[in-house]
């Protein structure tokens, strides 16, 4: 991309593709839940996830796996809030996982530099809560109905057009509404209404959301489609992860959302090198 990506107190020229790791402040998460749900314990994974060499991170109160219910607002508020006054002396930008505006606002409020919304902002007050924050990030993502119900029967005429055809719409809607598309992140949405086929066909077919013009933000991590190749549970995926991180980037994704940032990482350093012949000079 051209442009930078305005996210907040950030300007990320994405010259090269970025790591944001995830962390979780829910019970309930498919593959973490529980684990960092206490302040302290949130904070020192996030920690070691900027030492990893994680580029951004994305902060979530609220389970989105399939058949999740929704959490009170409240309840949400409670969790992710104070977690991001905590972090915003990272120096890295701060995502929120959320698609209810009160906790957009207040995330914002609390130092978040990013908006990630499986809604893509289409809930009553999101579109607000973005046009009155002008420097925030906004990543906008396809699902198919709802966490609780998405998996159930996904249904498309044709799986590529019709997610792009989703975004193009939410783009002319934003941008109708004055928002700056230099803030606009997109995702495909993996795992939220596809079925395991449809995944890894919306992979394969990456570079064509590419086209749409806006950088992608691609997430797989431990997701149901690596495991449904290789067997395995989802603290085992990391592998699987990884490769399909490598393919999404190889296909022109500029952020990959990641649990296991470490690994994400150093496999990254290595396809860069291949593919970067200036990549010795960089870091020498």
């Amino acid at each position: 991309m051209n442009s930078p990506f305005l996210c907040g107190r950030f300007e990320l020229a994405l010259s090269r593709p970025l790591v944001m790791g995830i962390v979780n402040v829910t019970p309930d998460s498919f593959s973490d839940g529980g684990q960092h749900a206490r302040l302290d314990s949130a904070v020192a994974h996030a920690q070691r996830l900027v030492a990893e060499g994680a580029d951004m991170l994305d902060i979530g109160g609220e389970s989105t796996r399939p058949g999740s219910a929704s959490v009170p607002e409240d309840e949400e508020l409670r969790r992710v809030v104070p977690l991001i006054e905590a972090l915003v002396g990272l120096k890295v930008p701060l995502s929120v996982d959320t698609c209810k505006p009160a906790v957009m606002r207040a995330a914002l409020h609390a130092g978040a530099d990013m908006i990630n919304d499986i809604m893509a902002l289409q809930a009553e007050g999101a579109l607000a809560v973005a046009q009155a924050n002008p420097a925030s990030g906004l990543c906008i993502m396809h699902m198919q109905g709802e966490p609780r119900t998405m998996q159930q029967a996904p249904v498309y005429d044709d799986v590529v057009e019709d997610v792009a055809a989703f975004l193009r719409i939410r783009i002319s809607v934003l941008r109708s509404a004055g928002i700056d598309p230099r803030r606009i992140v997109l995702d495909p949405g993996f795992g939220f209404g596809k079925t395991v086929e449809q995944n890894y066909r919306l992979l394969r077919e990456l570079p064509q959301f590419g086209e749409i013009g806006l950088p992608i933000l691609a997430g797989m991590s431990r997701k149901s489609m690596i495991g449904a190749l290789t067997g395995r549970q989802p603290a085992d995926r990391v592998a699987g992860s990884v490769a399909a991180a490598l393919a999404a980037v190889a296909r022109g994704a500029s952020i990959v959302r990641v649990h296991d940032v470490a690994q994400t990482v150093d496999a990254l350093k290595v396809w860069h090198a291949v593919e970067s012949p200036s990549f010795f000079q960089e870091h020498a």
